[in-house]
């Protein structure tokens, strides 16, 4: 069993920055890669935002590129996605997904719980 936590999210204003974290622990033999993805509203599907993976290439969706900096610390198996210049469209719940090699070498996926970014004045 792997669990994420989430944490950094809340209310800021326009142009305003948060910084999100996702820690795993569990059964993790090796992490594949990181990510972010958000959900802008009930129901719809989630955005994929950010990924890191373990060679600390990343990647970002065109919405958030220049804005949004995905980082990690492998030594606490923890991701990071500092938002900047954020805007009114940046509000949703942002989920964390872990990839991974479990202690069986099972290659599976994980998600967090989500915490939620409103950018609001």
């Amino acid at each position: 069993q792997v669990h994420l936590v989430e944490s950094g999210g809340g209310l800021v204003q326009p142009g305003g920055s948060l910084r999100l974290s996702c820690a795993a622990s569990g059964s993790i033999f090796s992490i594949y890669s990181m990510s972010w993805h958000r959900r802008q509203a009930p129901g719809q599907q989630p955005e994929w935002v950010a990924t890191i993976n373990s060679a600390d290439i990343t990647k970002y969706a065109d919405s958030v590129k220049g804005r949004f900096t995905i980082s990690r610390d492998s030594a606490k198996n923890t991701t990071y996605l500092q938002m900047s210049d954020l805007t009114p469209e940046d509000t949703a719940v942002y989920y964390c997904n872990l990839d991974y090699y479990d202690a069986s070498y099972y290659f599976t996926s994980a998600w967090g719980q989500g915490t939620q970014v409103t950018v609001s004045s």
